[in-house]
């Protein structure tokens, strides 16, 4: 683009690793991204023969999914340029969200593993690190059919208490429930990290965590969602019908643990999607302004009518708005990760996912008749981030939530 980006102190080692990352996500994730999303069958997405297996491949090629793992174990955390993580991120954002999402809750649950210092947890978190083909998949197995906006504000109310419940008996857990269909990777996952009611008299705070493998007995999974955005993503239920987990697998076996680490949870994940939704909302200004530059009407390129500009400008505004809090909130927990910015992070999460959904649907008026074609990315993108409002937690409940962090 014409206009200037303004990142400092990136050293030469990110800066080339960033080169190899936007060639991959826009050759490949973009690409397959807008492939992906035409589909009419949610099921062809995650066929034998589908390109989404090329997109986890070439992530795992690059080593992507080691950015938050310690070097003892295989991976680079330790080593890494706080910023790269961040950028790499962006620009993900930036080529489909879906498709990052989706990236980032594979590593998910080894990501968790790697706090654990028990010898199971961290031998799968080795053979994470070596898995260049993309065979191990996480998902987060936390949402539920009838338990949404519970799991932010629940509370100790026993009425809001998880559905998927586990009982102890002996060296093995007996679960049983279903997480709902909006389980990312949720029918093409080979591991879970999973949500579960220890203490059903405590509502949510009586919560336990498990990081689990999903070929045990007794677990099964829904059909791919068919839904309106994020196509490229998948999203399923997985049901456990008297399910033995062995005790070892239960990593926080103490709710009250849960309900003290509670905040760090909800930044760190409300804090990546502020990333990558600042990055399509990127994307979203960077069509409309290059197809100002380009559509001539009244004898001129649109982007010279003075309406048109001050729409752009704008548009402009509220994107390096976005982008510079993500990033700011971002540094802050990466250097403080035992106490992090909760509401900071959940302010930049419901920024960066309402700047990209406004800035999309600017976009897209922008491009006129030519902005609901699938032709162009705009009418995609726009149906990406309005998702992205409900997505990890309704805006409105998040906030709720977070004011409690002021």
């Amino acid at each position: 683009m014409t206009y200037r980006d303004i990142d400092l102190n990136i050293n030469d080692e990110t800066k080339a690793m960033l080169r190899l990352v936007e060639k991959f996500s826009m050759k490949v994730m973009r690409t397959t991204g807008v492939a992906l999303d035409k589909l009419i069958d949610p099921a062809d997405v995650i066929a034998k023969d589908s390109k989404l297996w090329d997109v986890f491949k070439g992530f795992r090629e690059l080593g992507l999914h080691l950015l938050q793992i310690p070097k003892s174990l295989g991976g680079m955390a330790d080593n890494l340029d706080p910023m790269a993580a961040i950028l790499i991120t962006e620009q993900l954002g930036y080529a489909d969200a879906g498709l990052t999402i989706s990236m980032g809750v594979s590593c998910l649950p080894f990501n968790y593993a790697a706090l654990f210092p028990i010898p199971e947890m961290q031998q799968l978190v080795r053979n994470f690190c070596d898995d260049k083909e993309g065979k191990m998949i996480g998902c987060w197995a936390i949402t539920e059919p009838d338990h949404g906006t519970d799991w932010t504000l629940g509370g100790n109310n026993p009425r809001c208490g998880p559905s998927v419940k586990a009982v102890l008996q002996g060296d093995e857990y007996i679960v049983n429930g279903e997480k709902s269909a909006w389980v990312s990777n949720g029918t093409i996952a080979t591991h879970a990290l999973l949500h579960v009611g220890l203490e059903p008299q405590r509502g949510m705070e009586g919560q336990g965590l498990a990081i689990i493998p999903l070929d045990l007995p007794g677990i099964s999974r829904g059909k791919p969602l068919d839904k309106m955005g994020q196509r490229p993503l998948n999203q399923g239920s997985i049901i456990f019908q008297d399910a033995r987990i062995p005790k070892k697998y239960m990593v926080i076996p103490y709710p009250d643990f849960i309900k003290a680490s509670s905040g760090r949870t909800l930044a760190n994940v409300n804090g990546s999607m502020a990333i990558v939704f600042a990055g399509l909302a990127k994307a979203a200004f960077d069509e409309a302004f290059r197809y100002a530059k380009q559509r001539i009407q009244g004898g001129v390129p649109i982007y010279e009518h003075k309406n048109v500009k001050l729409k752009l400008m704008k548009m402009f505004t509220m994107v390096e708005a976005a982008r510079a809090h993500a990033r700011r909130v971002a540094i802050y927990n990466l250097q403080n990760p035992f106490s992090p910015a909760v509401a900071h992070a959940v302010a930049a999460k419901c920024l960066s996912t309402e700047t990209a959904t406004t800035v999309a649907s600017e976009a897209m008026q922008i491009l006129g008749g030519y902005g609901l074609v699938k032709e162009f990315p705009i009418e995609k993108m726009f149906r990406d981030a309005r998702v992205s409002m409900i997505e990890d937690g309704v805006n409105e409940a998040l906030l709720l939530k977070a004011f409690e962090y002021i």
